[in-house]
């Protein structure tokens, strides 16, 4: 177990963040992944970091927070925060954060409350995010498991247990059960790249999705976009990996050229409130009807926070087929779900997903057709019967998934 966590902390180091001689490392954990944290910054002293900074994460009073503050501080936004994570990201730090969260704990919060936070946060650390999204610092996002995010992907058996499986499932995941993780990591890029290579080389002008779960949509691309996956790099050139685990490539739409019907395959869990059943209708790129099972009223809080919200700003590919998916486990995080899956994303679209797109302004990316916004929300549509088709300039449909899985690669991935 300890030789796992010890190549596991490597790993996100040395490949997920890729840390340099003299970089600064901000670690953002939850305190219940504390000992992991404190391993991570060890790794990352030993390969050269000059600080590591860890800013420390409690759930559980936020939760407090979100039920007894008063209800202005909702509106409020740290400045304290702001200059922190503006000042370590102008400094070219690296930025790795542990996602690990209960997905039930705020099941009960108001989630207007939830809302309106989340909205000033955005607002107040826009240019953090808008440095992480055009990669002028790498950063990377990975987990590691809690007794609560456990027991609720394994319900049935000892919290114990439940830690060992979830273990398990990540090393797994992120390939740390193989014997040598940075060369498999490496072929893994490789798959990526054929992948890539098939669909920048086509250069689609829309995609058309189809399952029986009612899934029936298209998705119009725009003129110079790319797509993307795995690795990217970062300000000095050096490659790093945003996601760990990650099966994904991924592009960006137009904002105003969705068409049809897109419904959920998996939960989403928003900000500690699970979503459960629910889907969308678009006409001209934008939300006109929604409905969800469960969590609906957190759902609307959503896509309520502003325009862009209500617009996709990623398409993402992930075969059925995969070793996430085939570990047939619902993992109620993100990160996880999202790369067992087909996904779209609500709000903001990546601006490296058009070409050039890192040197473009706000006004020039929303006029190529990216999609702005202060939220950027993955959900997950992928099926094991799943049918993409790409459309070409001539009007011609090119198979791109049948089965839930690449056509193109059904022999050599």
């Amino acid at each position: 177990m300890q030789n796992n966590l010890e190549k596991y902390a490597e790993l996100l180091v040395r490949t997920g963040i890729n840390i340099q001689e003299d970089q600064i490392l901000v670690i953002n954990s939850p305190i219940e992944c504390a000992d992991f944290a404190r391993l991570a910054s060890v790794k990352a002293y030993e390969s050269g970091a000059k600080e590591v900074v860890i800013r420390w994460i409690d759930e559980k009073s936020s939760k407090i927070r979100f039920d007894m503050a008063k209800d202005e501080v909702f509106d409020e936004f740290p400045e304290w925060i702001k200059t922190m994570l503006d000042g370590y990201a102008k400094q070219g730090a690296a930025f790795l954060s542990i996602a690990a969260s209960d997905p039930e704990l705020m099941k009960d919060v108001d989630p207007k409350r939830m809302s309106r936070q989340q909205k000033v946060m955005s607002q107040g650390l826009e240019y953090y995010r808008t440095r992480m999204m055009t990669n002028q610092n790498v950063w990377c996002v990975a987990s590691i498991p809690t007794a609560a995010w456990a027991k609720k992907v394994f319900p049935d058996v000892s919290e114990d247990k439940a830690l060992e499986k979830l273990w398990e499932a990540i090393y797994k995941a992120v390939r740390v059960d193989r014997q040598d993780p940075v060369a498999a990591w490496e072929e893994h890029q490789e798959n990526l790249n054929k992948r890539l290579t098939f669909l920048n080389s086509h250069h689609f002008k829309a995609l058309r999705y189809e399952n029986e779960a009612g899934t029936d949509v298209t998705l119009e691309l725009p003129q110079d976009h790319r797509w993307v996956g795995g690795g990217d790099k970062g300000p000095h050139g050096k490659v790093f990996f945003a996601n760990m685990p990650t099966e994904e490539v991924f592009t960006l739409p137009k904002a105003d050229g969705v068409e049809g019907t897109v419904v959920s395959s998996m939960p989403l869990n928003y900000n500690g409130n699970l979503i459960e059943d629910f889907r969308f209708t678009f006409s001209k790129g934008k939300v006109v009807d929604f409905d969800a099972r469960k969590g609906k009223e957190v759902l609307r809080e959503l896509l309520d926070t502003d325009d862009g919200a209500k617009r996709l700003g990623e398409i993402a590919l992930v075969p059925y087929d995969s070793p996430i998916s085939n570990q047939k486990i619902l993992f109620y995080n993100t990160l996880f779900d999202e790369n067992a899956s087909c996904h779209f994303a609500l709000g903001k679209a990546y601006p490296s997903c058009l070409k050039g797109g890192d040197e473009l302004s706000r006004e020039e990316l929303m006029r190529k057709g990216a999609n702005d916004s202060l939220t950027h929300v993955d959900f997950m549509i992928g099926t094991e019967d799943l049918k993409i088709f790409g459309i070409t300039e001539k009007g011609e449909e090119i198979p791109v998934f049948e089965q839930g899985n690449f056509v193109a690669f059904s022999r050599d991935s």
